[in-house]
């Protein structure tokens, strides 16, 4: 096993354990990937202003997220398909998060269902949703997640209109996969991963299979997909299912500042400022880039966090000190969990701390909570006007 110090270390085991057809969707995006690109590469533009003979002594990056108590400013994503990187892989993920102190997403799309997941933990997590037509079935997704005890409903915004990915159209990418002489020929290469997939019974979305009305399996799961995302979601919508969940709600995938006012009168306990990773609308601006105009059109009215490109502690950092108040991991987890399982996301979590805590240091400061603009050092144009 190789010394991993990075999440560039678990990006390479993943890509060697797993298939290709998952390992492409955590790691691609939509048309040219040129959104996926520019989440991290806008990153890389702000630097960090280093600070000398500061006490540096009882650092913390404790934090606090829609009122929850973290161990640093940092959930994990909502991402579909997890339990195909390695099996039971939102059971694994779940656990890691709980053990580390940060929250966990469970997507609408998991192979393992909120039943799964809330078995094996013991503490609450937050749920995502789509926007779906059928309420009856809405209603009863609601429902059991209130019965799993999750905390919060995450209503992702951005996904009306599926965009386009052309890496999982050429793979064929489905779950479970489906066997062509091309998947066969991969999957040989994964033994040690066909042979932990043999020994769960979760193979499928568990979350819809055997709970949505005509989808009684995979087969029947791609039509029903089709159907019932709603396309003509609007606020007014939103705040139907706000209320239909009764509980806290975080909107995912705000990416313009008229559009995060329009999510705090809907009654937003947070949003996210997120492009969905750079999966949907390839040509638009990176999250980070746009985080200081939604952040100065809601002001402090609610919790901004922010998603899309985080793969280090320093990242994590950079947006905390633009004026995020948590952030969310989606591939640095997924790398964990590929590569090495439960353990891998554990380790992708102490990267993501270390990371954060030494760069904290080097800049002088001790509290996460206190990281601002003064921290940065920012391109004049990197807030430009587009037009």
């Amino acid at each position: 096993m190789p010394v991993i110090t990075e999440i560039e270390d678990l990006r390479r085991l993943h890509k060697r354990r797993t298939p290709k057809m998952f390992y492409d969707y955590a790691e691609s995006g939509s048309w040219t990937e040129q959104t996926f690109r520019d989440n991290s590469s806008d990153f890389d533009l702000i630097r960090l202003r280093q600070r000398v003979a500061v006490d540096m002594a009882g650092r913390s990056t404790k934090g606090r997220m829609i009122g929850e108590d973290v161990a640093m400013p940092v959930a994990l994503a909502p991402v579909g398909l997890t339990g195909m990187q390695c099996a039971d892989g939102e059971i694994k993920a779940a656990r890691a998060a709980e053990a580390f102190g940060v929250p966990f997403t469970l997507s609408t799309m998991s192979i393992c269902s909120i039943e799964d997941v809330a078995a094996h933990t013991s503490k609450p997590f937050w749920f995502q949703v789509y926007t779906l037509k059928d309420d009856a079935f809405m209603q009863r997704l609601f429902d059991r997640a209130r019965a799993a005890q999750c905390s919060a409903i995450v209503i992702t915004v951005d996904l009306q209109v599926l965009g386009q990915r052309h890496r999982d159209l050429k793979n064929g990418l489905s779950a479970p996969p489906k066997l062509t002489l091309k998947s066969i020929a991969n999957l040989a290469t994964k033994i040690p991963w066909g042979l932990e997939m043999l020994q769960t019974r979760r193979r499928g979305f568990g979350n819809i299979v055997g709970h949505a009305a005509g989808v009684s399996d995979a087969s029947s799961l791609g039509a029903w997909t089709a159907e019932s995302f709603d396309p003509s979601l609007d606020w007014e919508r939103i705040k139907q299912l706000r209320k239909m969940w009764g509980g806290k709600v975080i909107i995912k995938g705000i990416l313009d500042a008229e559009d995060a006012k329009l999510a705090v009168d809907a009654g937003a306990d947070a949003i996210v400022v997120s492009n969905h990773g750079g999966r949907q609308l390839d040509g638009a601006l990176s999250s980070i880039r746009v985080l200081p105009s939604i952040m100065e059109a809601v002001g402090d009215r609610v919790e901004v966090h922010l998603d899309s490109g985080i793969r280090s502690g320093q990242d994590v950092l950079k947006a905390l000190a633009m004026g995020a108040s948590g952030t969310y991991i989606g591939r640095a987890f997924v790398n964990g969990l590929g590569a090495m399982g439960q353990a891998g996301v554990t380790r992708a979590l102490e990267i993501i701390q270390n990371e954060l805590d030494v760069t904290m240091a080097l800049c002088g400061e001790r509290e996460a909570a206190n990281l601002g603009r003064h921290n940065l050092l920012v391109p004049k144009d990197f807030e430009g006007e587009w037009v």
